[in-house]
């Protein structure tokens, strides 16, 4: 007896290493022992926003860890926030209305971006097949909190992802609270949500520490502190130039290293400039990465002041791996502080304030920062297990094509 087929529609996708990739190509992989699994995406590009190395054209196909990945060109802003972003979500959402892949018996598209959900759907009335969604970000309260296009439309966006995952056979929330909001706010029931939490999906640290941060040059007794990942709107850096002028004038002992590209990396460099506290690093290959994340003294996460209910960073998952201890500037609200309230893996930080930050730099670098870093890896071990995300995720599909 044939095997269930499995179409996965993502925008981001391995070998992408930040941000949503790793956990939709982790979800696909893992769905294999059960399932056929295709996946129709983008050539990798985040986020650095250009297509990578070695990858491009109209449509190519490749076998990654089992899985048939099919790859779409679309549009690539040059600065991609606002219409911009808009439209090369746009561009991928036509692309994935032709598949061009066999008839599937479950469709599973990932969000954001969020309007390739709708041609999920529309592919899902013309197969006749269910549609599962997993949310990843909720797409329109990214609208609110950011105060993208200055809220002209934010009841739009809201009504369009609240349709969409109202049509939806279920939905995947990667956080209690996530689901929780989604059934408040998107007029879906409690009970069609499954969570099922992001897992830490790198390797653990394996060099040598102390000679990585004299390879780093970060030995000279400087307390340093490193945000990893992608510099958009919704981290909101651009709150880190007061508290690092602030540390340059009490000449505190302190570095902050942003690591990575974004859409808002050239601003933040120019806002920078003449600030000795703050430095700039281009992102690391797979190979460095986690053993400069265990480098570090603290590694922090950033968030813009006002979100509180758009997402889970991904990143914690990541840095909970490095074992070092994790500074947190987020609302007290949000899923994020939970995860780091309830793994003690940290200090949190009202977003906004570069004084209240200041001083959490030097409590945290006066505590048993060993500690804090070996409780974040503990709670990942215990609550954000991979095999466990996993199976969760076979059961989910399951009941997807058997409920039709």
């Amino acid at each position: 007896m044939p095997r269930p087929r499995v179409l996965v529609l993502g925008l981001n996708y391995a070998p992408e290493l930040t941000g949503i990739a790793p956990y939709t190509a982790g979800m696909a992989a893992g769905l294999t022992p059960d399932f056929d699994v295709e996946v129709v995406t983008a050539h990798p590009h985040y986020p650095e926003w250009k297509v990578a190395t070695g990858y491009g054209g109209w449509r190519s196909s490749e076998d990654q860890d089992g899985v048939r990945v099919h790859r779409v060109k679309h549009y690539l802003p040059r600065n991609p926030t606002g219409l911009g972003r808009i439209a090369s979500e746009a561009t991928f959402t036509a692309r994935v209305l032709a598949p061009g892949v066999t008839r599937p018996d479950v469709i599973i598209t990932v969000s954001p971006a969020l309007a390739p959900v709708a041609s999920a759907l529309a592919l899902g009335r013309r197969w006749d097949v269910p549609v599962g969604v997993v949310v990843q970000d909720l797409y329109s309260k990214a609208f609110a909190e950011l105060g993208l296009l200055g809220g002209r439309l934010d009841d739009r966006v809201h009504r369009f992802e609240r349709s969409l995952l109202h049509r939806a056979d279920g939905v995947v929330a990667i956080h209690e609270r996530m689901a929780d909001v989604i059934a408040r706010d998107f007029d879906v029931p409690r009970s069609d949500i499954t969570v099922i939490p992001n897992w830490t999906h790198v390797s653990q640290p394996s060099g040598d520490r102390t000679a990585r941060r004299r390879e780093l040059g970060w030995d000279d007794g400087r307390f340093t502190v490193v945000h990893a990942g992608n510099m958009g709107a919704k981290q909101g850096l651009e709150h880190l130039i007061p508290a690092g002028r602030l540390i340059d004038a009490e000449r505190a002992d302190i570095r902050m290293v942003l690591i990575g590209n974004g859409g808002q990396r050239r601003q933040l460099e120019e806002a920078a400039r003449g600030v000795a506290s703050i430095e700039f690093m281009d992102a690391l290959p797979a190979e460095t990465f986690m053993d400069t994340l265990a480098a570090a003294d603290a590694l922090l996460l950033h968030e813009k002041p006002g979100m509180k209910e758009m997402c889970v960073p991904s990143k914690l998952t990541t840095y909970f791996a490095a074992r070092r201890p994790v500074i947190a500037v987020t609302e007290a609200e949000s899923a994020a502080a939970h995860e780091v309230a309830s793994s003690q893996s940290g200090l949190l930080v009202r977003p906004g304030d570069p004084k209240e930050f200041v001083a959490a730099l030097a409590t945290v670098k006066a505590r048993d920062t060993m500690a804090m870093g070996e409780a974040g890896y503990a709670y990942a071990v215990r609550e954000l297990s991979e095999v466990y995300a996993l199976i969760k995720y076979r059961g989910w599909v399951s009941r997807l094509v058997g409920g039709r």
